[in-house]
């Protein structure tokens, strides 16, 4: 997505941010030693606080800022990272993420000597240290049953269905090509990333990374996760400021991910029946969240 001809960095390292001021700090700290060489830390803050930004600026001075006064949503704040970005490759990161050492490096290695593959994603852990499976196959209509935090996988963790779903637990140590990778922390190749056109941005939140990484096996190309790379993912904090929109996004989503790439030949009957199930699953979740407060993501 660059116009710049020539990449004068190994990799840019671009964080989308909602009012998580406090989590970014430490996701910034984290990278403050992390390597390549080079690389720089690019900053795109969504509904931006003016005070809070400075704060970020003046104790990170060498990362770039870009301040959006309105939320456009994660793949557009992507897209306006990897637009200024300067690096060969993209590091998407979220902003309560910390990367441990060796993390990026491995990432960037793994891309610079594999010529066929766009998309690496590291192991990302729970803080507790148990590992949140964001290895996939593609999704299907019995994702939102069997998803990695999905009532049904959490009463049968190793049921068949989450098993074909979620392809790498805390046993894989060795690189493993997956279908896609979580956009909590995913290395991808510039060149790859513009060649198809960036993030959807008709995706506000969830399912991008899913649809970027379908777009690019489509074009050829490989995602690979790559267990030696480590980032610890405390997940939700940014969701917590929005939590109703953040349910309705998913849905609407994975609705149009449905739509786009698994509706079919059928498509005048499989996307009402796909629409009635998305909508009557979110007006479950909705009610179960007003009724016992609390936030799960599906994915």
């Amino acid at each position: 997505m660059s116009a710049s001809a020539a990449r004068t960095c190994p990799v840019s390292v671009v964080i989308v941010n909602y009012k998580s001021y406090e989590e970014l700090d430490a996701c910034l700290a984290s990278l403050e030693n992390a390597g390549p060489p080079g690389r720089e830390v690019i900053v795109v803050d969504h509904d931006s606080s003016a005070l809070e930004l400075a704060r970020v600026q003046a104790r990170y001075p060498v990362t770039r800022v870009f301040a959006v006064e309105r939320n456009p949503g994660f793949s557009a704040g992507v897209n306006t990272g990897a637009h200024l970005a300067a690096g060969r490759h993209l590091l998407i990161l979220n902003p309560d993420t910390r990367v441990e050492p060796g993390a990026v490096e491995a990432m960037v290695d793994y891309l610079e000597t594999h010529p066929d593959t766009a998309v690496v994603g590291a192991r990302v852990q729970n803080p507790s240290g148990t590992v949140q499976r964001s290895a996939r196959r593609f999704p299907t209509m019995l994702t939102g049953l069997a998803g990695r935090t999905s009532l049904f996988t959490r009463m049968w963790p190793d049921n068949p269905l989450s098993r074909r779903d979620l392809l790498a637990d805390a046993s894989t140590a060795a690189p493993r090509e997956v279908d896609w990778v979580a956009g909590s922390c995913m290395a991808v190749k510039a060149d790859a990333f513009a060649q198809v056109g960036g993030m959807d941005e008709q995706f506000f939140l969830y399912w991008e990374d899913a649809d970027l990484c379908k777009r690019l096996k489509e074009a050829g190309w490989r995602t690979v996760y790559l267990p030696s790379a480590v980032v610890v993912h405390d997940v939700g904090r940014s969701r917590r400021h929005a939590r109703t929109l953040s349910v309705r996004a998913f849905h609407r989503s994975a609705y149009l991910y449905f739509a786009k790439h698994r509706a079919g030949r059928f498509r005048p009957i499989s996307l009402p029946v796909a629409g009635a199930l998305v909508f009557g699953r979110m007006v479950a979740k909705l009610a179960v969240q007003l009724i016992t407060r609390r936030d799960r993501s599906d994915r």
